[in-house]
């Protein structure tokens, strides 16, 4: 299945640099169209189908709240009324997010905003409307593989068999290679929110998943008072 997101922002400089983050992280599989302002995003969705929405508030002509409502209310779309959208704005009041919130908005990113913030709750947007997370079909760092399809892991050109946390872990740290990635978003992500042990418990499995891996178990490296780095 190809995934269509439809971003409307009016900042040219905005548009191209979560156009380049985008391709960079998804594959061919999954198409970023753009438009300037509400009023040819408005257009689009009349007469094409878009899995998620992310749109600017304050934009020329149809701003990004009157949009919202207009699409929340349409039955005559290509777009379903109920595609997860997700708002871009500078306005950060809580009266402007209940605001949007009550005219049906999934989730906010507030201007100045981070891409991989803005990229995880796309994912998690897509995810929770029953769609597969969108990525390559194979994490590729350095010496490690994991094919996404058929959940099977190879190690310097070995098959390798992992416990279902550690797999969890590999799998998280791949999609994140190079980021620096604490102990608590571990727990949290992993173990879930309502996991009330101590953070010991994610070096433990580092540690097995290091053994697991062999050498290439090197690549996940850790960093001192922070957390762990899965690097090339």
């Amino acid at each position: 299945m190809n995934y269509r997101i439809l971003l409307a922002e009016d900042d040219p400089q905005i548009t191209e640099i979560i156009s380049d983050y985008f391709s960079e992280k998804t594959d061919e599989c999954t198409e970023l169209v753009c438009v300037p302002d509400g009023t040819s995003a408005l257009e689009k969705l009349t007469e094409e189908e878009f899995h998620l929405l992310i749109l600017d508030v304050m934009m020329p002509g149809i701003d990004g709240f009157s949009l919202c409502r207009e699409i929340r209310s349409s039955k005559n779309s290509a777009t379903p009324a109920d595609v997860p959208l997700l708002f871009l704005t500078a306005r950060a009041r809580e009266e402007d997010l209940l605001y949007g919130y009550a005219l049906g908005c999934d989730d906010y990113i507030i201007k100045p905003f981070s891409l991989a913030a803005l990229y995880a709750k796309c994912i998690a947007l897509l995810k929770r409307a029953g769609g597969t997370v969108l990525q390559k079909a194979e994490l590729v760092c350095g010496d490690i593989r994991l094919d996404l399809r058929t959940l099977e892991v190879n190690s310097g050109g070995n098959d390798v068999e992992l416990a279902p946390k550690e797999f969890a872990l590999l799998r998280f740290l791949m999609e994140h290679k190079n980021w620096v990635v604490s102990r608590e978003m571990l727990l949290d992500r992993i173990w879930g929110t309502d996991y009330f042990g101590g953070d010991r418990v994610v070096d433990n499995h580092i540690k097995k998943l290091r053994k697991a891996l062999g050498n290439p178990g090197g690549q996940i490296k850790t960093v001192i008072s922070k957390g762990y780095k899965l690097t090339e």
